[in-house]
C-alpha cells in the first residue's frame, strides 16, 4: 500500500519582542513528492534555515564561487541572483525571515558582511547554532519548534543588549535605517537621490554606508524590493486563476516587458517558468506578453 504524500507548510509570527528583527518563521515538511529544484529568490530578508530530517542540497549559491553541497544549517545574506536547492522527494526544516536591520542584534554583525553569501549557522551563532538545531529536531510539532526559536532568539537578543554586539554598534546609523524603511514603504519606487537628500548625505556616501549595512546599494535594494512584491502578487494571481494585466505599473515597472526582463535577471527564468516550477497545478501559459 502506497504511503500518502506529506506536504506541510506552517508560518508563524515570532514573539512580540523579536518582531522588530524577525519577520516570520516557516516550517516545512515534504515526503513522497516529485523530486525538484527550488529557486531561492532574492528578497528583502536574510535567510536562516535549520533542517530537520535530512540536509539541504545546494545546487548553486547566489555567489557562483561557492561550491554546491549539502547543508544542515544556513544563513544567507541579501542577494540579486537565485540560489538553487534540490531534493529527491523529501525535505524538512524551518526557515527564518531575518530583517537586515536585525542582523546586528541576533547575528552580531551587519547584514552587509553576508551580502551574496551563505554560511553555516554555527559560524555566526557559535554554540547557539548547534543547540538550536538539536532542540528543533527533538521538539514535537511545529508550535514546539517555533517556541524553541522564540526562547533562544530572545536569549540572544538579551545578551546582545547587555553586552553590545560583537564589538560593533548595536544598531545601524539612523540615516541608513531610515532610508531602508522608506525604501520598503515605497515598494522600492523612491529615487536614490531623494533618499540621499532627505538624509543630508551625498548619494555616494549614502550608497556606501547603505551597502555596508544592508548588503546592497539603495538602487539594488529597490530592485529586489520591487521584484519581491511582484513575485508575491504573481503567486497570488496565479492561485486565483487570474492573469497579470496591470501588475507591472502597480509594482513600479514601466510595462509588462520591463517586469519580465527584471524577473529574468533576478530569478534566472521568466515568470511563466517560475510558476510552472513552483505551482505544478498551474499551467505555464502566456502570463506575460513579450516575456522574452
Amino acid at each position: 500500500m502506497a504511503t500518502a504524500a506529506v506536504d506541510e507548510h506552517v508560518r508563524r509570527t515570532p514573539a512580540e519582542p523579536l518582531r522588530r528583527h524577525v519577520a516570520w518563521y516557516t516550517g516545512y515538511r515534504q515526503r513522497g513528492v516529485p523530486p525538484t529544484v527550488h529557486r531561492g529568490l532574492p528578497s528583502p530578508l536574510l535567510t536562516v534555515i535549520f533542517t530537520l530530517d535530512e540536509p539541504m542540497t545546494m545546487v548553486a549559491h547566489p555567489d557562483p564561487a561557492q561550491r554546491p553541497g549539502d547543508w544542515a544549517t544556513l544563513i544567507g545574506g541579501l542577494h540579486t541572483s537565485p540560489a538553487l536547492i534540490s531534493h529527491q522527494g523529501a525535505q524538512s526544516g524551518i526557515q527564518v525571515g531575518l530583517k537586515p536591520l536585525g542582523a546586528r542584534a541576533l547575528l552580531g554583525l551587519p547584514a552587509g558582511e553576508l551580502a551574496q553569501l551563505d554560511v553555516p549557522a554555527e559560524a555566526l551563532l557559535g554554540r547557539a547554532g548547534p543547540r538550536i538545531h538539536e532542540r528543533l529536531r527533538a521538539a514535537g510539532g511545529w508550535p514546539a519548534r517555533f517556541a524553541v526559536l522564540d526562547e533562544i532568539f530572545l536569549t540572544l537578543l538579551g545578551a546582545a543588549g547587555a553586552a553590545g554586539t560583537a564589538g560593533t554598534a548595536p544598531e545601524a546609523a539612523p540615516e541608513v535605517a531610515w532610508a531602508w524603511r522608506l525604501l520598503l514603504r515605497s515598494g522600492g519606487t523612491i529615487a536614490v537621490a531623494e533618499l540621499a537628500e532627505a538624509t543630508g548625505w551625498s548619494t555616494r556616501h549614502l550608497s556606501g554606508r547603505f551597502r555596508a549595512e544592508i548588503g546592497l546599494t539603495p538602487k539594488a535594494a529597490a530592485r529586489v524590493i520591487r521584484f519581491d512584491q511582484a513575485r508575491g502578487r504573481i503567486s497570488r494571481l496565479a492561485r486565483a486563476g487570474h492573469g497579470l494585466a496591470g501588475l507591472a505599473a502597480d509594482c513600479g515597472y514601466f510595462d509588462q516587458a520591463h517586469l519580465a526582463r527584471e524577473f529574468r535577471a533576478l530569478a534566472g527564468c521568466p515568470p511563466s517558468q517560475w510558476l510552472a516550477e513552483e505551482f505544478r497545478n498551474v499551467q505555464a501559459g502566456a502570463w506575460l506578453d513579450g516575456e522574452g
